[in-house]
């Protein structure tokens, strides 16, 4: 990996991912990626303009992106950070998003609408050679990019199994029933279940939603009488999903609950959730300091990533 770069904003949230990112690949492959800053600036006008000091013609870039940014900001960015890596004749240019925005519309749910996650990927895929992002709102977006530019949707269950087998935040993991949000989560609330234990069972909440973010109606599929409850979803935002989630669960007997979002966004506070849940669980794939809620580092799943396909390895063999 002699000639790989991360890349990274000094001034964002991404900077502190990206030195976690370096610190694994040094401890764990005795491998020491140079880790650069590329300053981003603005115009009086709010126009971005970006330099990078460092020089790098034919090598590899990795650039993380802080998820923390303005939606609008962070997808510009990323157009104007490829354009000037491939225009300093950079080897190749690779993104390594850990939160993927603009990916929670990937189909028409009603006419005249854009397929906002098919748009992103047309205007960032030209000149990249790869994309490395974690817990996909919908895994079919990957059918959104070229063939010739792999999107590696990385898994966060390695790293959260890992926190509750050693911190034990849920006391009793022997009475648990892994529950997913909605039917969209089913195969995420599985593969979470099957490598924490086999002999977890599942149970499934079937939302009916009247507008985008509104629900009318909820049903429970599955037992969780007596049981302790652990919710495993993709992103936390304004958290009132989980909380009609957690009454449901209540009215049907479950007795303490938890929950666990990849992508803690909290765009209305988290005290809602506390009064519904006994602990709530994020990664820091969307960094921010939230008091009282549990957050899991992600970043060697990243690192590992990163290292292996850089290297020729399979990434898919970190998830088996």
């Amino acid at each position: 990996m002699k000639e790989v770069i991360l890349l990274s904003d000094k001034d964002s949230k991404a900077w502190n991912f990206s030195e976690k990112i370096q610190k694994h690949i040094q401890d764990k492959k005795d491998i020491l990626i140079p880790l650069e800053d590329i300053s981003i600036q603005h115009f009086r006008n709010n126009e971005i303009d970006m330099h990078v000091p460092k020089n790098v013609r034919k090598k590899d870039i990795f650039f993380v992106q802080d998820s923390t940014k303005d939606p609008q900001e962070w997808w510009v960015e990323l157009l104007l950070v490829k354009d000037l890596l491939l225009n300093a004749s950079a080897e190749s240019v690779s993104f390594v998003l850990p939160n993927m925005l603009y990916s929670r519309k990937d189909r028409k749910e009603k006419p005249h609408v854009p397929i906002s996650a098919r748009a992103l990927a047309r205007s960032i895929s030209f000149g990249l050679k790869r994309i490395i992002t974690m817990d996909l709102h919908a895994a079919q977006i990957q059918g959104f990019y070229p063939e010739n530019i792999p999107l590696d949707n990385l898994y966060c269950f390695p790293d959260v199994v890992r926190y509750l087998k050693e911190n034990k935040p849920v006391e009793n993991l022997e009475n648990l029933v892994i529950v997913s949000p909605d039917n969209g989560g089913v195969d995420r609330a599985g593969t979470f279940a099957q490598r924490l234990s086999s002999k977890y069972p599942i149970a499934i909440i079937h939302k009916r939603r009247s507008s985008t973010g509104e629900i009318s109606e909820t049903r429970l599929v599955g037992d969780v009488s007596n049981k302790d409850v652990l919710i495993v979803d993709d992103i936390i935002d304004s958290g009132e999903s989980l909380c009609k989630a957690a009454e449901l669960l209540k009215k049907n007997n479950a007795n303490k609950l938890f929950c666990y979002g990849t992508h803690g966004i909290f765009t209305m506070g988290t005290k809602k959730l506390f009064k519904h849940f006994d602990k709530v669980m994020i990664s820091n794939t969307y960094q921010q300091e939230t008091k009282g809620i549990d957050i899991i580092d992600v970043s060697p799943t990243f690192a590992e990533a990163i290292y292996r396909a850089q290297e020729g390895f399979s990434i898919s063999k970190l998830f088996e």
